[in-house]
């Protein structure tokens, strides 16, 4: 670790990220220092690390690092750094491009009548539905309502999807308890037909407008929102004919609500707020 790192503690719908301005700090291994940072008992404490790097192809490059220090993608991150780029300068005006591990993303900020961010809207890129770009190891052309095999002779239906990030989706009557979720989710996660591991929506339909969700997501076990996943969910739903293509849904999470808008062959939409809660040095 640096000996002085200054860092900011974001959230988005309680994803919660360090944020560091790496531009300047090539030579850190962030994949380890992510660990030791995002530990809530030695650490500062968070779902994941967020390091801003110079690039020649964006604005700017997100790095992720999940608590475990493996790289990802992350939306609810995305708005975080898209946030924090605008307002400390590191980019001018409200509309920015964001490289990440899946590709360039745009972002932009939606202000109110006061001239204030009130969300953020990022373009997730288009969904990928082959299992050998998810990645997972069946046929076909999409997964849907896959039966997937757990241990001691159970199942779990899901449909799995990559919207950057690898995501298995399980419609639910009623979302799991703590013994179901905490026993089955890690099951998916580490599943061999995932070669990459997999994050797990498990999700509640309540209308054709509205989702819930309960989340594991890989490398950090239960977090209360995972932007990628809000996106896998309502493509899901919109496969499945739960949703209409076009048609915002709001996804809800234990953090609070994303709206996501997705129709074949487009990229998938995402907006939502990106809260700073405050700015500190670790020595």
């Amino acid at each position: 670790m640096p000996s002085t790192l200054r860092f900011t503690k974001m959230q988005g719908v309680g994803n919660d990220f360090v944020v560091v301005d790496g531009r300047r700090n090539a030579s850190v291994d962030w994949s380890t220092l992510s660990m030791e940072l995002c530990d809530r008992h030695t650490g500062i404490g968070a779902d994941g690390l967020l390091v801003l790097e110079n690039t020649h192809v964006a604005d700017v490059r997100m790095r992720m690092f999940n608590p475990d220090g493996t790289p990802d993608v992350c939306g609810n991150g995305l708005r975080c750094v898209a946030r924090y780029a605008v307002e400390r300068g590191i980019v001018r005006g409200d509309k920015l491009r964001i490289a990440t591990l899946a590709g360039v993303r745009d972002a932009s900020m939606n202000r109110g009548a006061s001239g204030c961010i009130e969300s953020i809207t990022v373009a997730m890129g288009v969904p990928r539905f082959d299992p050998s770009q998810i990645p997972m190891r069946v046929a076909g052309s999409r997964v849907i309502d896959y039966p997937l095999e757990l241990d001691n002779g159970a199942s779990l239906t899901i449909s799995a999807l990559s919207t950057g990030s690898t995501h298995a989706v399980a419609f639910v009557d009623c979302l799991p308890e703590d013994s179901q979720f905490q026993t089955v989710s890690p099951q998916v996660e580490e599943h061999p037909l995932f070669p990459d591991r997999t994050s797990l929506m498990w999700c509640k339909v309540e209308d054709s407008r509205h989702l819930r969700l309960r989340i594991w997501e890989r490398g950090a076990g239960e977090t209360w929102g995972c932007g990628t996943g809000a996106c896998a969910a309502g493509v899901a739903a919109i496969n499945k004919g739960f949703v209409c293509p076009g048609t915002p849904v709001t996804v809800i999470s234990h953090g609070g609500e994303l709206i996501i808008n997705w129709q074949e062959g487009e990229e998938v939409e995402m907006t939502g707020p990106a809260e700073t809660v405050y700015d500190g040095v670790s020595t």
